[in-house]
């Protein structure tokens, strides 16, 4: 039995998109349908069985799933987690409540910080002291403890949070406390902040830990649920997790450490868009992700994603930092515009046209797709000025209701705004796209990086459509419209490398590091690293060493790459150079000062696999015709509409022109030049 196919499986806030590779037989199949967000193994499973009979492949030839899921994000938003107590050192069960003690908005005086996930009477202190430089100075009362559980339970508690105090230089106690659960209370999980989040920041630590805590329950009921579900299909292959930091994991470490999974969806196409910008050697490029509810915006450097090591999640104000809750895991570093298919788009008290954060998602979904929606979104916009062909859309499996939408957006834009159809279409696409342009230049901007030298590459159900006017406001010369951009997140998967990020907390002042004291905490962070990935063959795996530094005094970090694998002959000079280079790059200037490492860090990478978006042209005409599109800054023109699958390599086309496949669709204008690359991606030279 020949097991070469892999399944890539990304649900999103409005479709669940699928890929399947298959080396052996040098396929590669995609699959998109509605998200079913009520039950979103429905919508897997359904795509996955269709996927296995369009392709003829069986269920017993899958050799593997890797799979993103919004879940996470999805209980935190919704609050709908498990009841979680937290036990914490004798006098700092406030530490959730007193957060960071600042304000994310001074100017609003209503402003309130985001409700902890465990209220203060499910907080609870228990004697015990570890000290900063890690000594006990009182031991833990084990009795203490197992009394403050029994009362949790009495509460109804599910879930049980560990966040003592220093417990990143000696988790003794958080690993008693674990022992003694597991003997009284062995149906509780329980979450060590020193298993999930080692590092210094006793608020930051503890909130990672609540959050891993409070959907442990639900992901591992989920992931459980999957697994049967595949199982009962006879696809009897491993189950990978994608990781927020664009590397996939097991079932059993994703069960564990939940809380790594938030940015999984959003992280697989940046690491798609990488993949893509090493294939075509492109050095700069920023990945463009717009689909159903946002759009997601990455840069991508000398083929790799830039990564960070902290979040915030469950913002109040979902654009505002510092209106979530902190957690400290490794993410890929984008941002998150509320601008998707399925933003809503309607007049403001002051009569200001808006668009988004809010989505009308797969259910209702817009105007247009006729399942119940009543308010136009972007997506009806696109249909409204000619981007998206009624007929065709999904390859004809939904039929697009032109007459629905414009009623909607007569009703709710123009009437109100007094524009015709078009005119309120226009601005609804113009809206969106200028929010995309600020969020993108402000994110450039924090890097010290100009759009004007970057490639747009475009993907996601919507990405394509709002490519071009997105890289016109940018002042971007060059756009990458791959093959399959509808379902890119999930090739994302199919392409991401087995990872495992570890970080441990030592400070100390550089000039005083114990180099044979690190040299031990990363022998610990490897074997972690390496029983995690299992690998067959050990010598493959690449380990990535750096630290967190930063000027004594300062409140915040960046991180430094540390030189060569022997630490124990390390050259501390070379260390304080590598740093203000950093952050001279960061910030522009440096300082006088001594410096001070915080943390030590340790990425455990397999190589990830080489998939190919291959699609061989299909026989036949690839010009359809001729339709009338709107296209910013020209207005109505006629545009020739193309087959994207009937294109020839080489191919060069003059815009105005219209490209449609089956999950997706993009203008440009008419100083646009478009070549058809070799694996039929689109390769667009924007005149300004």
């Amino acid at each position: 039995m020949s097991r070469t196919a892999r399944i890539g499986v990304d649900v999103g806030g409005t479709f669940t998109d699928l890929l399947l590779h298959d080396p052996a037989r040098d396929l590669t199949w995609p699959g998109k349908l509605p998200t079913t967000p009520y039950a979103p193994n429905e919508a897997i499973t359904a795509g996955i069985a269709r996927l296995l009979a369009e392709t003829g492949t069986p269920a017993g030839d899958v050799a593997g799933v890797v799979h993103g899921t919004t879940l996470v994000t999805n209980t935190l938003l919704e609050r709908t987690g498990a009841v979680v107590g937290l036990l914490t050192t004798r006098g700092f069960r406030d530490t959730l409540e007193m957060g960071r003690e600042i304000r994310f908005d001074t100017t609003d005086l209503h402003a309130r910080p985001a409700r902890p996930l465990v209220p203060r009477h499910l907080s609870r202190g228990v004697a015990g002291r570890i000290a900063a430089d890690g000594a006990e100075l009182e031991p833990l009362d084990e009795d203490e403890v197992l009394a403050r559980v029994r009362e949790f339970r009495a509460q109804g508690v599910e879930a049980v949070a560990v966040a003592l105090l220093h417990s990143y230089r000696d988790d003794k106690h958080e690993r008693r406390v674990r022992e003694l659960l597991a003997r009284a209370h062995p149906d509780v999980p329980v979450t060590l902040s020193s298993a999930v989040a080692p590092v210094i920041g006793e608020y930051e630590r503890a909130s990672t830990a609540c959050l891993n805590a409070y959907v442990q329950p639900l992901m591992a009921r989920y992931l459980d649920a999957l697994r049967d579900d595949l199982l009962a299909m006879g696809v009897d292959a491993p189950l990978h997790i994608m990781l927020s930091g664009g590397g996939v994991t097991t079932l059993d470490d994703a069960k564990e450490f939940p809380v790594r999974l938030l940015e999984s969806g959003p992280a697989a196409g940046a690491i798609a868009a990488a993949a893509v910008a090493r294939r075509l050697g492109e050095p700069d490029a920023l990945s463009f992700d717009m689909g159903g509810t946002t759009a997601k915006i990455a840069i991508v450097s000398g083929g790799r994603v830039r990564r960070k090591h902290d979040f915030e999640a469950g913002r109040v104000d979902k654009f505002k930092p510092g209106s979530g809750l902190p957690v400290r895991l490794t993410v890929a570093d984008m941002i998150e515009i509320g601008s998707g298919g399925g933003s809503i788009a309607a007049p403001d008290p002051l009569g200001l046209l808006k668009v988004g954060p809010r989505s009308a998602g797969s259910v209702p979904g817009p105007v247009a797709y006729g399942r119940g929606g009543e308010h136009p979104t972007v997506t009806d916009a696109d249909l409204l000025l000619g981007y998206l062909d009624p007929a065709t859309f999904l390859g004809g499996e939904m039929r697009l209701r032109t007459a629905e939408a414009g009623k909607a957006v007569d009703r709710d834009v123009a009437g109100p705004l007094g524009l015709d159809r078009t005119g309120a279409a226009a601005g609804i696409v113009e809206v969106a796209t200028a929010s995309m342009a600020a969020a993108a230049r402000m994110h450039l901007s924090e890097h010290g990086r100009d759009p004007a030298g970057f490639a747009l590459i475009a993907f996601g159900g919507a990405g394509p459509v709002h490519a071009y006017g997105l890289a016109k406001q940018l002042k971007i010369g060059r756009i990458i419209v791959p093959m399959r951009a509808g379902v890119m997140s999930a090739y994302g998967f199919l392409v991401a490398a087995p990872t495992v990020d570890q970080v441990r907390s030592l400070p100390s002042p550089l000039a005083e590091v114990e180099w044979g004291r690190v040299d031990g905490l990363y022998d610990e962070m490897s074997a972690h690293a390496t029983a995690v990935l299992r690998p067959e063959h050990p010598e493959l795996v690449r380990f990535r060493r750096s630290a967190d530094m930063r000027y004594v005094g300062q409140g915040f970090d960046i991180e430094v790459g540390l030189p060569g694998a022997d630490l124990t002959r390390i050259d501390a000079g070379r260390l304080h150079r590598d740093f203000e280079e950093t952050y001279r790059a960061t910030f522009g200037r440096c300082l006088d000062g001594p410096v001070e490492v915080v943390n030590w860090r340790l990425t455990a990478r397999l190589p990830g696999h080489d998939v190919v978006l291959r699609c061989d042209p299909v026989p036949g005409e690839s010009r359809r015709g001729e339709r009338e599109v709107w296209i910013p800054g020209h207005g109505r023109l006629r545009a020739g509409v193309w087959d994207r699958y009937r294109l020839r390599p080489g191919t060069e086309i003059a815009g105005p022109a219209v490209f449609e496949e089956r999950e997706s669709s993009c203008c440009f204008g008419p100083e646009c030049r478009i070549r058809v690359d070799a694996d039929l991606t689109l390769l667009v030279d924007v005149g300004q």
